[in-house]
């Protein structure tokens, strides 16, 4: 396929770092491309531990701006993307064998000043005896601290990044491999294949970003034919989720004997998430996954603090990623820094490349701005930043229409509930529950899942355990949904709640009707 004018970027990477980054650039009027060989999202973005946070723990390896920055992100993305990012309550119960209490103090202190806090509540001590969150504890946990952090549909935010780059003008290729990336003359020239439809193209641009995560080694040195990425460190994190261990909305923070932290999560409704460990990995990311013996330490960690223990034989479903941290020679692979490093390799006369390193979820916005700063000068763009007050798709929920984060009080952009009952009054024929879960997970875009609608019926087909062909017709072309597992692993976690018959029949469905999706770009 000919391309007459070149492009001013590509981007190899369909996680949060490489779509925010389309993201970004798209927004600055620059023409875009972004390939992914899988589903967005479908590594380390979809494996995290789905919080929105500054790092408590990464106070205690003085990494302060990091957790500043952090900080300052939990604020601008609840209010970009309130539907599916909202505040947590977490409850840190006081060991006092591991930390002294005016630490634990001290640490919050910082944590409540240092990103400039405005949205979320301020920490405070509990008696665990008088609190809801004290219950499940064992009873020599008396005491504890309270503090906010925020939750996140991980590969949601993905998706979310996606579609506004696209609404700016990128193209967004999922199921599509590069096979090589070489300079020629002043430009990159990219070899691209469909691996559904086995269709090769080449296309040409003035920079190259690689943010395939944890595959920016082999990219690098398979694709592009460079060692750049000797400092990679990749560090595995599994989580286990087990049935519901407490019946409270508060999440709590464990400190263990190692030094290392574990979160035990309310998750969808009926279940808790445990997580995450910090292993050294070796292998090929695509086959990552959890071993028995962190299924073991998971178990143990929160088995020293609630009072019902849990064993490997409770967990119902585990998940494993890859993060792919920049080798700083920490001894300890919990040690290790989660900051980002952004490698420019420019060379004069040629175009230049840049390499994602590490990475939050949390700061993903952030690193993309700093990642066009480095480009921006080298492919003569002047726009300015633009996305710390732009809400993502879905987040204008407020009464105003579509704000943006600098223009409301900060208040009316996070009022999901009070936009939940809006949409359900306007569609009281749909089951609360189903309105709820439209709701939450595509905010304002639930309408455009609904459509025209008058009832029931006009949602079409109903092919299990409340799904619709209507909102399988919106992803397939709206969210690049190819496969049940995207829907049911990554833009949400039905996965959890339906059945094998209801899995099949979105098989089916996805097998006659699916691949339309692709042709939305």
């Amino acid at each position: 396929m000919a391309q007459e004018k070149p492009l001013d970027v590509a981007v190899i990477g369909g996680g949060v770092n490489g779509t925010g980054i389309a993201r970004d650039a798209a927004g600055r009027g620059l023409s875009v491309l972004l390939c992914e060989k899988n589903d967005l999202g479908s590594g380390t973005s979809s494996a995290s531990t789905k919080l929105i946070h500054g790092g408590l723990r990464y106070l205690e390896q003085y990494e302060f701006r990091l957790v500043r920055e952090s900080l300052m992100e939990r604020e601008v993305l609840l209010r970009a993307a309130p539907h599916i990012i909202w505040p947590m309550r977490f409850v840190l119960p006081h060991n006092k064998s591991l930390r002294p209490a005016w630490m634990i103090r001290l640490g919050l202190f910082l944590y409540d000043h240092l990103g400039g806090r405005k949205l979320l509540p301020s920490s405070s001590g509990v008696k665990l005896i008088n609190h809801p969150s004290g219950a499940p504890l064992q009873d020599e946990m008396t005491k504890g601290f309270v503090y906010s952090d925020c939750w996140v549909q991980d590969a949601r935010l993905v998706v979310l990044n996606a579609l506004d780059a696209r609404e700016h003008g990128a193209e967004i290729l999922t199921r599509t491999e590069c096979l090589s990336a070489r300079r020629v003359d002043d430009l990159w020239e990219v070899e691209l294949r469909d691996l559904l439809s086995g269709e090769a193209r080449t296309v040409k641009a003035r920079a190259l970003v690689n943010a395939a995560g944890p595959w920016v080694a082999s990219v690098l040195e398979q694709r592009v034919g460079s060692n750049r990425a000797a400092g990679l460190r990749m560090i595995k994190g599994s989580h286990i989720v087990v049935p519901a261990m407490f019946d409270h909305d508060f999440s709590y923070i464990f400190q263990n004997p190692d030094g290392r932290i574990v979160f035990a999560i309310p998750y969808e409704g009926k279940f808790t998430l445990v997580g995450t460990t910090d292993v050294e990995y070796e292998g090929d990311p695509a086959e990552v996954a959890i071993s028995d013996d962190e299924v073991s330490y998971l178990c143990s960690a929160v088995n020293q603090y609630f009072k019902s223990g849990i064993a490997p034989k409770d967990v119902v479903w585990t998940y494993s990623g890859v993060r792919p941290l920049y080798d700083d020679d920490s001894q300890s692979a919990s040690t290790v820094t989660r900051d980002y490093v952004l490698d420019l390799d420019e060379q004069e006369g040629a175009a230049p490349l840049l390499n994602v390193f590490g990475g939050k979820i949390t700061t993903f916005r952030k690193l993309a701005e700093h990642a066009m700063e480095k480009l921006c000068p080298l492919i003569n763009c002047t726009a300015p930043d633009w996305t710390d007050g732009s809400i993502l798709p879905g987040g204008d929920i407020g009464r105003g229409g579509r704000e943006t984060a600098n223009q409301n009080d900060g208040q009316s952009s996070v009022d999901f509930d009070g936009f939940f009952e809006r949409f359900a009054a306007q569609h009281p024929w749909l089951p609360r529950d189903l309105a709820w879960r439209y709701a939450r997970n595509y905010g304002a875009r639930a309408a455009m899942v609904v459509g025209d609608a008058k009832d029931i019926g006009g949602l079409g087909r109903e092919l299990g355990d409340g799904i619709y062909e209507a909102e399988l017709s919106y992803l397939v072309e709206q969210e690049w949904v190819v496969e049940a597992a995207d829907l049911l692993w990554r833009r949400s976690k039905l996965g959890l709640h339906v059945s094998n018959e209801t899995v099949e029949e979105i098989k089916s469905w996805l097998g006659q009707n699916g691949l339309s999706g692709r042709r939305v770009g």
